[in-house]
């Protein structure tokens, strides 16, 4: 495959992976409202580990070095452990959309994180936009009021700017560990030490469920098959043939797709100053994402 080839199947997995993880907030709203939330984690992540299994003998590159331990254990804390704790959290309080409008923070965040930890140059324009983004995304929580999709946005939205927090984390982990190990390893491990971690952080939180219905069956199996092992999947791969802050910034199609979604699915809006915040947030991304010349290459976590 050419390297052209190779990036046209990248970005091709990126969109992908993007509608899916955009879906998956609406799915968690259907599910939360059945179910325990940490059981439907913990269902997802069991669910994404069995497939994993049956495809075991597909699992591609595995190349530990000395020390690989601790960027693993750091990835899988990432995400899945903190990031699905705080987006539950997060879902629970905010509307699904309004959920999604904040993950357009990702693509600065991760722009950050490498000024600081692989030490990539970040302009001036990048941190106006990373300001006016997060401007957007305060005033977006403000501006939300209480209802049937949202009980409490601000803490909500709070909750879900955690979540980015721990998402950039992974993604600048998961760029560091690429080269070394498949997409199909990295997304196995996260699956694994997912139903590992929260078999006894659910039990803890509230009771087995005893009863499920077919829909909630079948948001299970979505979630656990569909977006963990295939979004998942997806992003780990793209991000394995781009640099980490241009395979970031396809973050920012997720709030379309889960907008578009939750409008159709779920019945939600956005009242006109969440629409001019959501705005101010695009507006903020796009502006980061704007260089007079090409960005220096990613260097390296060690």
């Amino acid at each position: 495959m050419s390297a052209k080839q190779g990036r046209g199947l990248a970005v091709v997995c990126l969109i992908s992976a993007m509608a899916i993880w955009g879906s998956s907030f609406i799915a968690l709203k259907l599910a939360f409202a059945e179910l325990p939330p940490l059981w439907v984690i913990f269902g997802r992540m069991l669910l994404g580990s069995l497939v994993f299994l049956l495809a075991w003998r597909w699992r591609g590159r595995f190349d530990y070095r000395r020390g690989d331990w601790k960027y693993l254990v750091g990835l899988a804390a990432c995400e899945p452990c903190l990031y699905f704790i705080f987006e539950a959290l997060a879902l629970q309080n905010t509307s699904a959309s309004q959920a999604g409008m904040i993950t357009a923070l990702l693509p600065l965040l991760v722009a950050v994180g490498a000024f600081v930890f692989l030490r990539e140059r970040t302009t001036g324009t990048t941190l106006a936009g990373f300001a006016l983004a997060v401007v957007g995304a305060v005033w977006l929580s403000l501006a939300g009021s209480a209802d049937e999709h949202a009980i409490n946005p601000l803490l909500g939205n709070f909750y879900e700017f955690l979540a980015m927090i721990c998402a950039t984390g992974y993604t600048l982990l998961l760029k560091h560990l690429s080269s070394r190990y498949s997409a199909f390893m990295l997304t196995a491990m996260q699956a694994f030490i997912g139903a590992l971690f929260f078999l006894p952080v659910a039990a803890s939180q509230a009771p087995f469920p005893q009863a499920i219905s077919l829909q909630g069956i079948a948001v299970l199996c979505y979630l656990g098959i569909v977006v963990t092992v295939g979004g998942y999947g997806l992003y780990n791969f793209g991000v394995s043939r781009l640099p980490a802050g241009q395979a970031s910034g396809f973050i920012n199609l997720i709030p379309v797709f889960t907008l578009i979604m939750a409008i159709i699915v779920l019945g939600e809006s956005l009242n006109l100053m969440q629409a001019c915040a959501a705005g101010l947030v695009f507006v903020g991304v796009g502006l980061s994402q704007y260089r007079n010349t090409p960005a220096l290459p990613a260097g390296v976590l060690d």
